[in-house]
């Protein structure tokens, strides 16, 4: 096995696979369905759209490549490349929290991203610290 492999808890790798899943899952839901991405729209959308259509397809693009990326460096175990993906992910769910903010809307989406950038902050502290132990060895 690799030696990155080793140093990285297998919580860790789990976590960033279960994530990877979720944006994966996510991903792959988008492009069937419109409505995974306009669901809490009252703003009479018409989810038939090309409009739509289109902006569903780049959601879902976003979320598919992004679930795959983590799915790889899940699999690989390189602490640097993991920690890397999950802040990109991290910074996602930031952008989720701050569009609530700003526009006075929490939801259940707003409740589950603090859940998630809590998870994921923990986990990218958790590989700074494996990063640093490894380095100052």
């Amino acid at each position: 096995m690799a030696k990155h492999i080793d140093i990285v808890p297998t919580w860790v790798r789990i976590i960033v696979g279960l994530l990877a899943l979720a944006n994966i899952a996510f991903g792959v839901s988008g492009y069937f369905d419109s409505s995974v991405l306009f669901q809490n729209s009252q703003m009479g959308i018409d989810l038939a759209s090309l409009g739509a259509k289109y902006a569903s397809y780049e959601f879902a693009a976003r979320n598919l490549a992004i679930g795959l990326a983590l799915l790889i460096v899940a699999g690989k175990g390189v602490p640097e490349s993991m920690a890397i993906m999950t802040i990109t992910r991290a910074l996602i769910e930031i952008q989720t929290i701050v569009i609530a903010i700003a526009t006075n809307s929490f939801a259940s989406g707003t409740i589950v991203a603090v859940v998630l950038l809590s998870i994921e902050i923990l986990v990218i502290v958790t590989l700074f610290k494996v990063i640093a132990k490894r380095d100052s060895n």
